[in-house]
């Protein structure tokens, strides 16, 4: 005969457990769709810049968009630092931190140069620097999965 007393502390601790293990699976999932977010957003200004280099876009919202690059751009490698795997990200991002980080960290710190340099010596001057700073491929070839 099974005794009732252990059977309850299963399902009490089960019971308990459960939805704090439900949450974190949720807040994993939370944090992965805020970071695709960042990237998107990221991929986003981009293509803006791009329009605008290529005179398909008026150029007169520049320095909004160069700001909004670096933000993200800030953002974005702060988004990385919980340790949730998944969404795009190879596991490389987190087994090689250190050299992701500072890819990650160069990036934000360019992005916020060329803002700078915007507001100091014009938007065709951040430009250039932001362009240069957009070296999106040669992480991505080894961080991000590749897209179907």
């Amino acid at each position: 005969m099974i005794s009732v007393k252990p059977l309850r502390a299963i399902l009490l601790v089960a019971a308990l457990a459960g939805p704090s293990l439900a949450a974190a699976d949720a807040d994993d999932v939370d944090i992965i769709e805020y970071r695709q977010n960042i990237m998107k957003g990221l991929g986003a200004q981009s293509a803006i810049l791009g329009q605008i280099v290529s005179g398909l876009a008026p150029s007169d919202q520049l320095m909004a968009h160069l700001d909004a690059m670096a933000i993200l751009a800030s953002t974005a490698a702060k988004s990385f630092e919980p340790n949730v795997e998944g969404g795009d990200s190879k596991l490389e991002v987190w087994s090689n931190w250190p050299d992701f980080s500072k890819r990650m960290n160069e990036f934000a710190q360019k992005t916020a140069e060329a803002a700078k340099m915007a507001h100091a010596k014009g938007p065709e001057a951040g430009l250039t620097t932001m362009l240069n700073a957009m070296n999106c491929k040669s992480c991505h070839e080894i961080y991000r999965e590749e897209k179907k």
